[in-house]
């Protein structure tokens, strides 16, 4: 036994801003984003705060599983980090939702979700019993320069939410690192200590962009193809592909790689850009709502991320 969700939720700023307001102000078209990225629009906060993402799609979720707050056992906020550097996003969480249990963030980028899963399946596992929440929340626009089109074009702000309890949804989990911090990172302030010396970089995420849609290709392909020979069943066992909704190219090209039908890999990214850990718990909440999954249903899922970290699993909706 290991854990199944129980609810999901989702909450994303007021604000969504168009590729063609983005062309007002960088050297860009709407039909240059759409062409590389299926991006059309993003969600940007102004006066919202990641907490109130955060608390917002946590109690949605708590809602459709029927638990109150003060039933959950521990909080996981899998983040690249909350309004603040500390308290951690999770306490800021805890603190307006009125809990008292452990909560902890965890920053494993855009594999955070099914990093939290894997704490999920040993919580359970050790023996532990009780109700989890889980909080992907991620605000986009402050990592990254607004000056340079290869990057603030892809991503946007929102949160999304899971309440686990004890289950057998688990069959399949994997995560791994390669190690590389080059080819998708964002320096920390250097501060200015005066026993070192003060870094003149910049604090704005970076991205190999060629390099990392190479390995994100390559990798998500492989981790469909280790899940599927670990539980002896075929592609077309899968219901559903949720895939970390970060370009719509990475996206067809392992559909054809499986050779699957469009189908079956839902994407929304057209509305939301890449929001980090919180892509795949979004489409998975919007794919409850439309009754695309039910009892039974099969379901991939698999990210990659700075680190580079990666990981898959595969789930059978209880």
């Amino acid at each position: 036994m290991s854990f199944k969700i129980t609810g999901t939720g989702r909450a994303v700023p007021a604000n969504s801003v168009t590729n063609h307001q983005l062309s007002e102000f960088l050297d860009t078209s709407d039909e240059w984003i759409v062409t590389r990225t299926g991006i059309q629009s993003r969600y940007i906060c102004s006066t919202e705060t990641l907490t109130e993402l955060a608390v917002s799609a946590a109690e949605k979720a708590m809602k459709k599983a029927g638990v109150q707050i003060s039933n959950i056992d521990m909080i996981i906020c899998a983040t690249l980090g909350g309004d603040y550097v500390f308290p951690s996003l999770a306490c800021c969480v805890a603190g307006q939702l009125g809990a008292n249990c452990p909560s902890v963030d965890l920053n494993a980028a855009c594999t955070g979700f099914l990093y939290a899963l894997n704490f999920a399946d040993m919580y359970y596992n050790s023996g532990k019993t009780g109700n989890l929440l889980i909080i992907c929340a991620e605000r986009m626009s402050t990592r990254v320069d607004w000056r340079d089109r290869n990057t603030c074009v892809l991503f946007g702000d929102a949160a999304g939410a899971c309440a686990l309890s004890k289950g057998s949804s688990l069959k399949y989990l994997r995560l791994g690192v390669t190690g590389d911090t080059t080819q998708l990172n964002l320096p920390s302030t250097s501060g200015n200590c005066p026993f070192s010396p003060t870094r003149d970089e910049s604090n704005y995420a970076f991205m190999d962009g060629q390099a990392v849609f190479k390995f994100a290709t390559r990798t998500l392909e492989n981790e469909a193809r280790q899940a599927f020979k670990a539980l002896g069943i075929s592609p077309e066992d899968i219901d559903l592909y949720l895939i970390h909704q970060a370009n719509k190219r990475i996206l067809e090209y392992v559909r054809l790689k499986l050779e699957q039908p469009p189908e079956k890999f839902p994407m929304n990214l057209h509305r939301y850009g890449n929001v980090s850990a919180a892509t795949i718990p979004i489409l998975l909440d919007e794919l409850l709502e439309e009754g695309r999954i039910s009892a039974g249903s099969k379901l991939f899922l698999s990210a990659f991320g700075a680190g580079l970290t990666y990981g898959s699993c595969v789930l059978e909706w209880e």
